[in-house]
């Protein structure tokens, strides 16, 4: 395979992992996705696209022994900046999503679940349960107690997670610049590591 081949090749392959894990981060709450969908494209834009940008190198070294594979460490980036992009892409279509179609409310904190991270279960005045949850991040604080009424700004769709204040992050840049990050340092290994492979077979 020529090098101009092979730099498009995996130029290309990396674009589609990186506009995978934002695209699907971000359309999850946005859109919104169904339940099921969520199920799937979370997992797909968090975990199995940024492995892909390693395994699949990996294993599409040509005439060398798996266990002889030289890793090239570029790759390591691209899996850590995949799960960064699809969360903070996420965070994006939450606040999207809000934007569009939250509605605020008065609020009761029915349970809560602390932890790590600390989970309040919300129910408005009609007694219906406000989905997702709400968390530590977005307003279920330590103080916040069973019985509590809170505000709120919710998705009546369920798939935006509430939050208690107003939020006005900008991601586009933060996004954009994980994305460059990801395909160069992408393209960069694959490519180093199928020049050094090709080296160790060619001395045998």
């Amino acid at each position: 395979m020529g090098r101009t081949r092979q730099l498009l090749l995996w130029l290309g392959f990396c674009v589609v992992c990186a506009t995978g894990s934002a695209t699907l981060g971000y359309l999850a709450p946005a859109v919104p996705l169904s339940s099921g969908l969520r199920a799937v494209t979370g997992p797909l834009a968090v975990l199995v696209l940024p492995l892909a940008s390693l395994l699949v190198p990996l294993f599409t070294v040509p005439r060398v022994p798996l266990r002889q594979r030289t890793v090239a460490w570029q790759l390591v980036v691209p899996v850590i900046t995949g799960v960064v992009l699809a969360v903070v892409s996420g965070e994006a279509g939450n606040e999207v999503a809000l934007q569009q179609r939250g509605r605020w409310t008065e609020a009761v904190v029915a349970s809560k679940e602390s932890g790590k991270s600390d989970h309040c279960t919300l129910r408005r005045a009609s007694g219906q349960r406000i989905s997702p949850d709400l968390t530590e991040g977005d307003g279920c604080q330590e103080y916040v107690e069973p019985g509590d009424t809170v505000s709120v700004r919710y998705d009546p769709a369920g798939a935006a997670a509430p939050v208690t204040a107003e939020e006005s992050g900008s991601y586009g840049g933060f996004i954009a610049g994980l994305m460059v990050v990801q395909v160069a340092m992408g393209t960069w290994g694959c490519l180093r590591m199928y020049r050094q492979n090709a080296e160790q077979r060619a001395r045998g």
